[in-house]
């Protein structure tokens, strides 16, 4: 699979559009995107044609349909993509069924990463999951996944809508406890930048022990009860807080005692 039409025009799709024009063997034949400012800026970026016409659409080896996940099913029934073709979602928790069966090679291409509009990222480093409604087209999408990344695993729907709800807790929910712990830090006239050398040393001692349970520090792991009531008087007129705050402890007192 060489030539590639990108479909969609959101952080995803210009993170896969940059990476296969930018790859000295693929060609990224055309994007396809509803939203004309966004088609136009990346298609810019990668000198590839762009069109809003389903009509137009380019014959490609691959079809890569970047899309919200509620807008899967009704994209990839409208298109005029050719029975034959190879064409894949790149949903996480969205199942192969989302594609019609008219379709005879169909599949999931999942790259596991948050995307963020014009900041580049390094697709080598992304795994990547990929699912096939046969053993060939499997073998097909690994192929291709592999001149994008170094790793490269096998996901059925079940497998990857667990792999999903893990990425949702390890970048989601953490990234809305840098957003609430920013809001206790704006009240003490402090900025979010003094949480900076934290956030880098922890993430990173997670990487290195492979095992976030053996680093875990902080009062709950300790069960410090003084310091926890404080820190409970001190968003006592915050109760979403502070119920965030006695869940994750218990939660965090409770996985400790099975690590020790």
């Amino acid at each position: 699979m060489r030539s590639i039409v990108i479909i969609g025009s959101g952080n995803l799709a210009e993170a896969l559009a940059l990476a296969v024009c930018e790859h000295p063997t693929l060609e990224l034949r055309q994007l396809m995107a509803r939203n004309p400012e966004r088609g136009a800026q990346i298609a810019a970026q990668c000198r590839c044609p762009w069109s809003s016409d389903p009509h137009t659409l380019a014959t490609a080896d691959l079809y890569l349909i970047a899309v919200s996940d509620s807008a899967i099913a009704q994209v990839a029934a409208s298109l005029p993509i050719p029975t034959d073709s190879a064409v894949v979602h790149t949903a996480g928790g969205i199942g192969i069924e989302a594609l019609p069966d008219r379709l005879t090679r169909r599949g999931v291409f999942y790259p596991l990463q948050t995307f963020t509009r014009g900041r580049r990222v390094d697709f080598s480093r992304i795994p990547i999951f990929v699912e096939g409604n046969t053993e060939a087209f499997t073998q097909e999408l690994e192929t291709f996944a592999r001149q994008l990344s170094h790793t490269v695993y096998r996901a059925d729907s079940e497998r990857r809508a667990r792999l999903h709800l893990a990425a949702v807790f390890a970048c989601n929910f953490t990234n809305h406890l840098y957003t609430l712990g920013g809001e206790i830090l704006h009240e003490a006239d402090l900025p979010f930048e003094v949480l900076t050398p934290l956030i880098e040393e922890t993430a990173s001692k997670a990487i290195d022990s492979k095992d976030p349970r053996r680093v875990q520090t902080g009062p709950a792991v300790r069960h410090d009860l003084p310091t926890m009531q404080k820190h409970g008087t001190i968003l006592e007129n915050k109760p979403h807080l502070k119920s965030i705050y006695e869940s994750l402890s218990q939660s965090i007192w409770e996985t400790s005692k099975k690590t020790l």
